[in-house]
């Protein structure tokens, strides 16, 4: 299986670079499967019920979040019924939206999983409980697995990475929209990279806009963060597996579209 994932997509700029090219993407990379993080779609935070479905229709076959899940509270009644859409498993049980999902590919069924860290973010439930709690219930159905690691910490997402190393087949970091340089095969055969980046302005400080963030920084002043607009790039990461689930490859992806 070949499967493309795309780091936070920020505000316009990085929504409609996907949905510009991500059928070209496809063919292109000869992709099984494209997954997106998008809790950043909506004017840098959040997603709304349109954009979900414009980026199904555009080419995306799965949808994760993060800690902005409910920005957009037109999204909840989606979740309470989408099948390609996951909240982080380690979410309260009450909280709407699935732990996982399983989607067709031409290669055979998919796993998504999203996962909270939680070294310098809100309080979560434990994530290594709710790992091993979701992939007890997807038991023998795929062997092919994705987990997006939503931290602020690498620390986080290298212990988890560490430890579902040979259970899944990547665990992707996602959240502090900068591209690491460590994107490898585990030992055990799972694909890792701590960030695989954003996918929208980088002319910016992660995807807002440089002037109005030094302001605040310097003065205390508050004011809206505007998503800036300037050098818009797709960053991810291309996971290609075995028959097994396990990786045989990963690679960074990054993609410029600035006109």
């Amino acid at each position: 299986m070949r499967i493309l994932f795309l780091g936070d997509i920020v505000g316009k700029p990085g929504y409609s670079a996907v949905l510009k090219h991500a059928e070209e993407l496809r063919k292109k990379e000869q992709l099984d499967a494209l997954v997106v993080n998008a809790e950043n779609a909506s004017d840098g935070s959040g997603l709304m019920p349109r954009q979900y479905n414009r980026l199904l229709e555009a080419g995306v076959d799965a949808i994760t979040l993060g800690d902005h899940i409910y920005r957009c509270r037109e999204i909840i009644p989606v979740l309470e019924t989408s099948k390609r859409m996951v909240k982080p498993a380690n979410y309260p049980g009450d909280a709407t939206g699935r732990t996982w999902t399983i989607v067709d590919t031409p290669a055979g069924p998919l796993g998504i999983i999203s996962l909270l860290g939680r070294v310098y973010m809100r309080p979560v439930d434990c994530p290594f409980d709710a790992v091993d709690a979701a992939l007890e219930e997807i038991g023998d159905a795929t062997k092919h697995i994705l987990v997006d690691v939503h931290a602020e910490a690498t620390s986080d997402k290298q212990l988890l990475g560490r430890y579902l190393d040979g259970k899944v087949t990547a665990v992707l970091g996602t959240h502090t929209h900068v591209p690491t340089a460590d994107a490898h095969v585990m030992e055990h055969g799972t694909a890792f990279q701590c960030d695989v980046g954003m996918s929208g302005p980088y002319d910016s400080i992660i995807g807002r806009d440089v002037r109005r963030v030094m302001k605040t920084t310097r003065s205390f002043e508050p004011c809206h963060f505007h998503v800036a607009t300037g050098d818009i790039r797709l960053c991810g990461a291309i996971v290609e597996s075995k028959a097994n689930g396990h990786a045989k490859s990963i690679r960074r992806f990054e993609m410029s579209v600035s006109e």
